[in-house]
C-alpha cells in the first residue's frame, strides 16, 4: 500500500524519533509499505516521520545510482534504531531533493564517510562505515528521524530565495506525483 508522504510543514517532521522494538506493532508490514510507497514516489531513502510516524525507522536503496556504472557498491536495506556514531572525510556538495519537499533540490555540504550503528528489520544489530552517495542518502535520511530537513542545511541566501515556494508546500500547493498530506 502506498503510504501518503507528509509535507514539509506538519510537525511529524521536526520530531526526533522514538526509538522502536521487536513488538512494534505490524513492522513487517508497515516497512513493506515503505518500501512500496519510496519506489512508487521514485525516491531513494524514505524515513518514517515522511509517513506520519516519528520512530526511528528508514530505508535505502541506493541501487539506481549505481546501476549506470554496473558496480557493487549500491544498498538496499533497512535501518532501526540508528546512531551515526562519527561522519569524517572533506565534506562535498550534492544538489538533493526530497519527498516532504517536492520539486524543490538544493545543494547540501555533508562529510564524505560516515560509521553508523543500526538494526536491521530482524533486529540484529550492525555497525558499518558507509561513503560517497550511499553515506549521502543514509545521512539525509538520519537527519529525517532526528527532525531536521535537507533546506536547514543549505546556505541562508539559498533558503531566502527557496522561501516562497516552501510556504506553497506549507500550505498544501504542491503538484507531486504520489500522495500527500500537509
Amino acid at each position: 500500500m502506498v503510504l501518503p508522504i507528509v509535507l514539509y510543514g506538519n510537525p511529524v517532521l521536526k520530531l526526533v524519533g522514538k526509538p522502536i522494538d521487536p513488538d512494534y506493532p505490524d513492522l513487517a508490514e508497515f516497512i513493506a509499505h515503505m518500501w512500496e510507497t519510496m519506489y512508487f514516489a521514485k525516491g531513494v531513502g524514505l524515513a518514517a516521520p515522511q509517513v506520519g510516524k516519528s520512530i526511528r525507522l528508514f530505508v535505502v536503496d541506493s541501487m539506481p545510482y549505481y546501476e549506470e556504472e554496473n558496480s557493487p557498491e549500491g544498498i538496499k536495506k533497512v535501518f532501526i534504531n540508528a546512531q551515526i556514531i562519527h561522519e569524517f572525510g572533506d565534506s562535498w556538495g550534492f544538489e538533493e531533493g526530497c519527498l516532504s519537499i517536492p520539486k524543490i533540490n538544493a545543494e547540501v555540504q555533508r562529510k564524505e564517510t560516515l560509521l553508523i550503528r543500526y538494526q536491521d528489520d530482524q533486529f540484529n544489530w550492525h555497525e558499518e562505515e558507509y561513503n560517497g552517495l550511499n553515506a549521502r542518502i543514509i545521512q539525509h535520511e538520519y537527519d529525517h528521524i532526528e527532525g531536521i530537513l535537507f533546506v536547514e542545511k543549505v546556505s541562508p541566501m539559498r533558503k531566502r530565495l527557496l522561501q516562497s515556494k516552501l510556504d506553497k508546500i506549507k500550505k498544501g500547493l504542491v503538484d507531486a506525483k504520489y500522495p500527500t498530506r500537509p
